[in-house]
């Protein structure tokens, strides 16, 4: 008795051998199949096909290679397609499985055959190889609702009205309060929005005006009393300039000293004080390039100098004529 069962483990064992080598070589392999959940549906029943590639892991992850599963149309022969999945990829030890999931359904009684589908594969035994995989074909069996005959007709239901549900309409509801709402809030807003007064108007400043006040406050600060003889003479040169730039349009700040006294020529009233505007330019030029220092009558007579230039250049201020008011009964 013991001796039979030692052969029998080793014939079992023998065997096992042999098949597991067969074993390997189907895992090593590229299948796919197509199954369906149901062969026997009523019309408009749906059954679902489930689309499956298995792939060895191998293959798989080779940079080149693609595997394109079939591409079914909306409408078949007997057969309609009413939803498609998401392609899923699973992990099975060395293998890699790919699967789709298709709805079917059928209006035509009798049996049909679903046919085979086409799976592309590239780049499994090379670069530039492929191959065309085939499923089985799948019979399925769409069998029309029975009637009893032996029973009498019903007759046919007449029109029922759906009792009316607030909340059917809520969505409308909802938009009507925010119009409303809306309307409303403007409303206020532009009741109680304040009015807008007019913006009042500032005079404004003419360059003979600024000048004389930033004379007035050069004057004020009393720089050369204070030893900064260059930073007086270039205040107030600078002064007179942009007075020339701002009333006449002379490029005064860009010039030389000799430049700015041959372009004042055409200007008759800058021209009339052109010995007062070179001797002043002179002092100016000499004290802040060549540290001279001037005298206190110097200093003094400098910004005599530039207020007789600004007011003998003084714009005349044109007469106001006032506007005459229409006479009552006109």
């Amino acid at each position: 008795m013991y001796k039979q069962q030692v052969i029998r483990r080793i014939l079992l064992s023998f065997f096992i051998g042999l098949l597991f080598p067969f074993g390997l070589l189907a895992q090593q392999t590229l299948e796919v199949t197509a199954k369906a959940d149901t062969s026997n549906i009523r019309i408009g029943e749906q059954v679902k096909l489930h689309l499956r590639a298995t792939v060895p892991a191998a293959v798989f992850n080779k940079p080149e290679f693609r595997l394109l599963f079939p591409t079914v149309p909306d409408s078949l022969e007997h057969f309609e397609v009413v939803n498609r999945s998401n392609l899923d990829t699973l992990t099975q030890q060395d293998l890699k499985v790919l699967q789709q999931t298709l709805t079917v359904t059928s209006f035509d009684s009798g049996r049909w055959e679903f046919p085979p589908l086409k799976f592309e594969v590239y780049g499994a035994n090379g670069a530039n190889s492929i191959d065309t995989l085939f499923s089985q074909p799948l019979g399925i069996d769409v069998n029309t609702v029975a009637v009893d005959t032996t029973k009498a007709f019903k007759p046919i239901k007449t029109v029922q009205a759906v009792p009316w549900n607030i909340w059917d309409y809520w969505l409308y509801i909802a938009i009507g309060a925010a119009v409303v709402l809306i309307v409303l809030g403007l409303l206020l807003y532009f009741r109680k929005r304040p009015e807008k007064k007019p913006a009042v108007k500032l005079p404004l400043v003419t360059p003979y005006e600024l000048a004389v006040q930033q004379l007035k406050s050069l004057k004020g600060e009393q720089l050369w009393q204070q030893g900064d003889i260059k930073q007086y003479y270039t205040r107030l040169t600078d002064i007179l300039r942009t007075y020339f730039e701002h009333q006449f349009g002379i490029a005064a700040l860009e010039q030389t000293s000799e430049e700015l006294l041959n372009n004042i020529k055409p200007v008759t009233k800058l021209n009339q004080q052109r010995d007062k505007l070179r001797a002043l330019l002179a002092i100016a030029d000499l004290a802040k390039f060549a540290k001279l220092q001037p005298t206190a009558d110097e200093h003094e007579d400098c910004m005599h100098k530039a207020e007789e230039i600004l007011e003998w250049t003084r714009p005349k201020e044109e007469p106001v004529v006032p506007e005459e008011k229409p006479q009552k009964g006109a």
